[in-house]
């Protein structure tokens, strides 16, 4: 059995995204490989005008949903830190979330620290703890590059492990 997801880092400036495939070979002890099927980010220049920045993240999502096609997404759920920041953020995963409600596409979301503590053990890791099991998990010779699409990797991985 093959599952597809599709992990997404959501962010207005940049929105990292991560696939990965799990092939489970069905015998009773679930044997279950994962691998990297595409990572990157979805990028609008600070500035363009807001409704530009938000027309770019609509398209450019909808293009990727339609050609990875993944069986869940999963989210990282906004976290508080800068109230300008967080508003922003909160638009662009408005359009995240209306493209996923027009595909129909059933998503899942997990908090930083629930990120932290599938990856890790431990909910209070660094970052670069969290992107080195990114890449241990994925069996890659290195971090993926940049930050963001390590972070929708490291969703993505979470969803798989919570399955």
């Amino acid at each position: 059995m093959e599952k597809l997801i599709l992990g997404l880092d959501p962010g207005l400036a940049i929105l990292g995204f991560g696939a990965i495939i799990s092939k489970s070979d069905g015998s009773p002890t679930h044997q279950t490989t994962v691998n990297m099927v595409d990572f990157g980010i979805i990028s609008t220049p600070a500035k363009q005008e807001m409704g530009q920045r938000l027309c770019t993240l609509y398209d450019d999502l909808h293009t990727l949903v339609t050609e990875i096609k993944p069986d869940l997404v999963a989210i990282e759920k906004l976290f508080f830190y800068r109230m300008a920041n967080t508003i922003l953020v909160a638009q662009a995963r408005g359009v995240l979330m209306l493209v996923l409600a027009q595909h129909k596409l059933p998503y899942v979301e997990f908090t930083p620290a629930q990120i932290k503590q599938a990856l890790t053990g431990y909910g209070n890791a660094e970052k670069y703890e969290v992107q080195e099991a990114v890449a241990r998990e994925l069996d890659l010779e290195e971090i993926p590059k940049p930050d963001d699409a390590a972070d929708a990797l490291a969703v993505a991985l979470t969803a798989l492990f919570q399955a």
